[in-house]
């Protein structure tokens, strides 16, 4: 095959600031050794056909210059629509397969590295290839992803997978990404197969958090998630349930511990030890007050610890998934517990955004 273009993106761990992003509250994020990889060409009909192998499956349309979605996350055909907006054109079609390791439907943006992946193939397959930046294709992803169907997410997933290591993201009043460069050992990701409530779980905290928030602006006209402290939640109690009281001081909290975890991860020296406590920081929050957690991943996360991680959480929305634990020393012995509590593991470490493979 000729003119073939080869890329790859990686998937994420959320590290600090789970459920804070579409708060617009700042997160930090890191890429991970899963990828998905593109491997494609031109072709000279104008047809786009995608090979789908990992999930047995392909996709086959005739390029328009504004392509009618046919389901509501349609994002093959949002990304197209976007990027011919933007002046790119695929006259002469293409052809492409797409294949993976970033386990599906379990919190590590399999999703979004799949459309930030796209993205960066078209830029690169189109008749006048002009090849974008990690931060364009990002928000480009966000464009095609979130706005083009009116979807109610943050940046975080985006940014993470196209600009890949370690980020810091602020979304809030503007986009704000700094690249940070801890020297970490190795993580271990566990699946716990079991399906994930994406749904459930934000109409309860996402959807909890901005009505308590209403309430709260109702009496108090000035509040805000960015300054508020544990201090202040007292004033409230009279206008909030108890479920809305501890959503609001989880993510006090957790702002407070990502405030931390920021000056820890600048250091020149990472407190490998420090940082192992902020995770289970983090994951205490999120089991006993924003309770997105399982059974069966806490028995996870309490096995790993057990073997010799030094901390570890519940990574995306929650309700099922993924967490991941930091184990730099061992990691093997870590992995062997995850999957002796019925969860599959994956010895990862941070990895490279979104790249030219070829």
């Amino acid at each position: 095959m000729s003119n073939k273009i080869k890329v790859s993106t990686p998937g994420r761990i959320c590290l600090f600031g789970e459920h804070q992003d579409y708060l617009g509250l700042p997160v930090i994020a890191a890429a991970i050794s899963k990828r998905v990889h593109i491997t494609g060409e031109n072709r000279n009909d104008g047809k786009a056909i995608l090979h789908l192998p990992d999930i047995d499956s392909e996709i086959s349309f005739d390029i328009y210059p504004e392509l009618p979605y046919l389901h509501k996350r349609d994002y093959f055909r949002s990304a197209l629509n976007i990027l011919q907006r933007q002046g790119y054109s695929f006259k002469k079609g293409l052809e492409c397969t797409v294949e993976g390791n970033i386990p599906i439907n379990s919190g590590t943006s399999s999703s979004s590295a799949l459309l930030a992946n796209w993205i960066h193939f078209l830029s690169r397959i189109a008749d006048e290839p002009k090849p974008l930046s990690a931060s364009e294709i990002a928000e480009i992803a966000y464009r095609a992803e979130v706005v083009e169907f009116k979807e109610a997410g943050g940046m975080m997933d985006h940014y993470s997978t196209a600009v890949g290591n370690v980020i810091y993201l602020e979304s809030t009043p503007k986009i704000y990404v700094e690249t940070l460069k801890p020297k970490f050992g190795s993580f271990v990701l566990g699946d716990s197969l079991e399906p994930k409530d994406t749904v459930g779980i934000l109409k309860r905290v996402k959807y909890g958090v901005l009505e308590a928030v209403e309430k709260i602006k109702k009496e108090y006209p000035d509040f805000s998630l960015f300054s508020v402290t544990q201090e202040d939640v007292e004033a409230f109690v009279k206008l909030l349930n108890n479920e809305e009281l501890d959503l609001i001081k989880a993510n006090i909290d957790n702002r407070e511990i990502l405030i931390e975890a920021l000056a820890l991860l600048k250091a020149e020296t990472l407190n490998h030890e420090k940082f192992g406590e902020l995770l289970n920081q983090h994951q205490l929050n999120l089991q006993a007050l924003l309770k997105i957690s399982t059974p069966k991943i806490d028995r996870m996360l309490a096995a790993a610890k057990a073997s010799g991680a030094l901390g570890g959480k519940i990574n995306g929305s929650g309700g099922g998934g993924c967490m991941f634990v930091y184990a730099p020393e061992n990691p093997e012995a870590v992995a062997k517990s995850i999957e002796n509590e019925g969860g599959k593991a994956y010895i990862i470490q941070i990895d490279e955004g979104t790249s030219l493979e070829n």
